[in-house]
């Protein structure tokens, strides 16, 4: 038996954080596969433990002198962001090296899958093994060759022998999602809330794996190679009904990029959820198509408790859509968020920024198509090379920013041929304070109930933050209010 320490780094960035704390889901899946296999596992949650420092890590590797410490690419509110937690998890994994050179270190998530070779001669020496791809079968094989040594027979990874690289062959995908289960029990639930009027605790789950669209800016293609798996509607029920009932959970984010691919699936799932009766909020994102797909659904969907839905607008214009390879259009899209809107569910929308051909005017025509659109909610994320996906390749030569800390969809890592990279964060500013500035009037004027507190106490979240991730530009950023801290707009709300 071994014992393993999962660590997840104390690493933040404006935009995901700004509204919750979300467990650590593959990290809980990971865990109970090791569980699973006979071996003890712990996990230790920096990144959502208020305070918490590198310095504990080192220190909660010293009181449980674990075996093997490991460590994931992966920000717990979506798969999509990967590769900013990396230099973090290099350095957690560093520490435990440093704290007894015998532990033996393994990473895994997106970056690691395909960029291994790079993480095997950092300059640390903190990597021993990479996980490649979906890793609960790989975890336990590899613990248990570790003791004989026989590591070639593992698929899915990659580690050093005598300096050189070796890579094992790639693991088939499982087939029986259903077979896997998170190990809740190890995490501290207290860590984990959603600040959202009404607050609550806050838990995140997969219902489906992978995507099978083409997206060029996003890394679930790559990772999940192109396919896309299911769990049946009876095991999601089942782990909704452990999470409220055993864990006082409240608001559940289902993270899949794609839950709704099989409609058929989709309305089952929708039938037990509403059946059960569990009082939990739902939170979840999908494709605008299968939005305009479910119209005659969309009151199952606001019956079983979804109250919000994310829909990745992306671009305010069919030929950049078609850019980005997003397979859908901007009609699409904003039937998609009048229908959502129509049957009370919130709607967030995200219309990216910062492509290479960005100017000034395309900026404000995306400001224009948000604010037409008029989703509940709009993000405004920065167009992002992940260094594996086709928009890397296609934009190498405009890529300025190699600190993969930074590429968190919040700061600018490509150049436009048109604009500075400090240009492309005021406008980034800009948009948000274009947006809001005519949203807080909007949402003020509502009833008063849940979709008027929900808003206002979103915005308030997204104000606070605002100032936080834009100070450093001064006075070139547009102001909040005269002496920091709120838009005026909340007056009295």
């Amino acid at each position: 038996m071994s014992k393993v320490l999962f660590v997840v780094p104390p690493y933040s960035s404006w935009g995901v954080e700004v509204i919750g704390t979300w467990p650590p889901l593959q990290i809980a899946y990971l865990a109970g596969a090791v569980e699973g296999a006979g071996h003890e596992a712990r996990i230790y949650d920096a990144m959502n433990t208020e305070g918490a420092t590198f310095d504990d890590i080192r220190r909660e590797v010293e009181r449980h002198r674990p075996d093997v410490v490991v460590a994931y690419d992966y920000l717990p509110v979506t798969g999509a962001i990967s590769t900013a937690v990396v230099p973090a998890a290099l350095r957690a994994l560093a520490l435990a090296k440093a704290v007894d050179p015998a532990i033996t270190t393994f990473i895994g998530g997106p970056f690691p899958t395909f960029r291994y070779q790079e993480l095997l001669h950092d300059p640390s020496g903190a990597v021993d093994v990479v996980l490649r791809g979906e890793a609960e079968d790989t975890l336990p094989e590899l613990l248990a060759a570790l003791a004989g040594g026989a590591l070639d027979r593992v698929r899915g990874i990659a580690f050093l022998r005598d300096g050189i690289v070796m890579a094992t062959e790639t693991r088939p995908h499982a087939l029986d999602l259903d077979r896997y289960k998170p190990a809740w029990h190890l995490l501290d639930w207290s860590l984990y809330r959603y600040r959202i009027d009404p607050p609550g605790r806050m838990a995140s789950i997969l219902t489906s794996r992978g995507c099978m669209m083409g997206c060029s800016f996003c890394s679930h293609r790559a990772f999940w190679r192109g396919d896309w798996r299911a769990r049946t509607p009876e095991d999601v029920i089942e782990e909704i009904r452990l999470l409220a009932g055993k864990y006082g959970v409240e608001s559940i984010t289902l993270i899949d990029p794609y839950p709704t691919s099989d409609r058929a699936r989709w309305e089952r799932l929708l039938d037990l959820v509403i059946a059960a009766d569990l009082g939990v909020r739902l939170l979840m994102e999908t494709r605008a198509e299968d939005i305009v797909r479910d119209e005659d659904l969309l009151p199952k969907y606001r019956k079983a408790g979804v109250v919000h839905l994310y829909i990745g607008a992306e671009a305010g214009t069919d030929e950049l859509l078609a850019a980005l390879n997003k397979g859908n259009d901007v009609n699409a899209i904003a039937k998609a968020i009048r229908l959502a809107r129509e049957h009370g569910i919130v709607t967030e929308a995200s219309f990216m920024i910062g492509h290479p051909t960005e100017t000034p005017a395309s900026i404000d025509k995306t400001i224009e198509v948000a604010i037409r659109m008029n989703p509940d909610i709009a993000v405004f994320p920065v167009l992002t090379p992940m260094p594996f996906t086709p928009l890397f390749d296609e934009m190498k030569d405009r890529i300025r920013v190699f600190d993969h800390a930074k590429y968190n969809l919040a700061t600018p890592i490509l150049e436009p041929y048109a604009m500075t990279l400090e240009e492309v964060s005021v406008a980034l500013g800009r948009c948000y304070m274009a947006f809001y500035a005519q949203k807080i009037p909007q949402i003020k004027a509502l009833p008063d109930g849940f979709k008027r507190r929900y808003l206002l106490s979103a915005c308030k979240e997204m104000m606070a933050a605002y100032g936080k991730h834009f100070g450093h530009l001064g006075a070139k950023m547009p102001k909040m209010h005269p002496h920091g801290e709120i838009h005026p707009a909340f007056a009295d709300s």
